[in-house]
């Protein structure tokens, strides 16, 4: 033992009793520090048939520490309780046990006949720990001291003990807590309550400390180690949700509106889709300002990356893109308008079909062109001829052989121009 240890003075206060007695300055020491401990959830009562203390130690001969050893064992004390047994424990420290009552026992620790601690467990099993030594005072009586097994200033993470317990240490609000893994799922959190803590896990006696240090102990176990950390908390940060498209807003008859994601980060389009108007997207940015605007007529903006596809149908699509380039666009279709809208708008109304026969001898076909009638001749005069339409019923005739005869001789085509009824007179 240090020099320290053996004259250092602490007080310990325990299960809300003060209870003044020499002891070692905190850390240093077998007083306990703060609170009694609680059971954890799901811990199960300590295994209680090893023997006192469970470390292979004789009982204590304190003669020589300096402390009467006549008389004293059974003796009564009534402010002490009674004096059960004394134990030596593994650095040479000497504790006497004292029954006050039946879940309350004491231990007074010596050090060289010099007293270095008091441990009340009441209820309940408290600890002390000197320097990586830990002694264990059930309230019972029964004891537990071991060294090592211990993890100073541990990292939160999952931990697994000597006999396969799974044990996740964490911490909340400036306190460390630990939970039972049972079949891959906690069984919930204790955090300490003070600045040390006996939690039982099954057969497991574990000592958290309020730095997040911790030791355990499996009673009557022949393997022992400290625990292990098997697995870190998974610290990347959760990917922020992705923007999801508004609802479909009807605004008219045949017009209706939505909002949707931009593919640049806080901004967002607003597609109008119209039946007669055509589609629009207006590119807004955080505060819902325009950026440009897309519709029928323009519906490209190649430095925003943005295009309408479709902008003369009533199923239009709008790409956006970050890069130019190759880089290919996402498309998102314009809201679908209400039922009874369908009806594509650009698509004109054809007009009449006026069909005028051909010439006598003259087995050409009629086209007509947009209200204007054509007749296109067979044979050697149709190949390379080009057709025109001027008024509303002028037509361009080939007059049968004999203008193939004239196209022979490179007089071109005779072209008979006829007004209509209309314009005579």
């Amino acid at each position: 033992m240090r020099t320290a240890l053996r004259t250092a003075i602490a007080t310990a206060l325990v299960a809300g009793v003060a209870i003044t007695a020499p002891a070692l300055a905190a850390g240093a020491a077998f007083a306990a520090d703060g609170p009694v401990a609680v059971s954890a959830p799901g811990a199960k009562p300590a295994d209680t048939g090893a023997k006192p203390a469970d470390t292979g130690a004789k009982p204590a001969d304190i003669g020589a520490e300096g402390v009467d050893k006549a008389g004293t064992e059974g003796a009564a004390d009534a402010s002490k309780g009674t004096l059960v047994r004394t134990e030596t424990l593994l650095t040479g420290t000497v504790a006497k046990i004292y029954k006050v009552k039946d879940l309350h026992h004491r231990a007074e620790l010596f050090h060289q006949g010099n007293p270095v601690g008091v441990l009340d467990a009441v209820a309940r099993p408290v600890a002390g720990n000197d320097n990586g030594e830990f002694f264990v005072l059930f309230e019972d009586g029964h004891t537990l001291n071991w060294s090592r097994n211990y993890v100073p200033g541990a990292q939160p993470g999952t931990y697994e003990l000597a006999d396969g317990t799974l044990l996740e240490l964490a911490r909340k609000d400036g306190r460390y807590g630990l939970q039972l893994i049972e079949n891959g799922r906690g069984r919930g959190f204790t955090y300490l309550n003070g600045s040390r803590q006996v939690w039982l896990y099954g057969r497991a006696v574990v000592v958290l400390e309020q730095d997040g240090g911790f030791a355990a102990y499996i009673p009557g176990a022949s393997k022992q180690a400290a625990p292990k950390l098997v697995e870190t908390p998974d610290t990347t940060p959760a990917p922020a949700p992705k923007p999801t498209p508004g609802p479909v807003v009807t605004l008219g008859e045949c017009t209706v509106q939505q909002d949707i994601p931009s593919v640049f980060a806080l901004l967002t389009v607003t597609l109008t889709n119209d039946l007669e108007k055509g589609p629009k997207a207006v590119l807004k940015d955080e505060a819902g300002k325009p950026v440009v605007t897309l519709d029928r007529d323009h519906a490209a903006d190649l430095g925003q990356g943005l295009t309408i596809k479709g902008a003369n149908t009533t199923t239009p699509q709008l790409g956006q893109r970050t890069q130019g380039g190759d880089t290919p666009y996402a498309w998102t279709a314009f809201p679908k308008l209400p039922k009874g809208c369908e009806k594509d708008a650009a698509t004109p109304t054809p007009a009449p079909s006026t069909t005028t026969p051909a010439p006598a001898g003259n087995t050409g076909t009629t086209v007509n062109n947009g209200g204007q009638t054509s007749v296109v001749p067979k044979g050697g005069v149709a190949a390379g001829a080009e057709l025109a339409a001027e008024g509303d019923s002028t037509a361009l005739i080939a007059a049968g052989v004999g203008a193939a005869s004239l196209a022979a001789a490179g007089l071109g085509f005779v072209v008979l121009r006829r007004r209509s009824a209309g314009a005579r007179g």
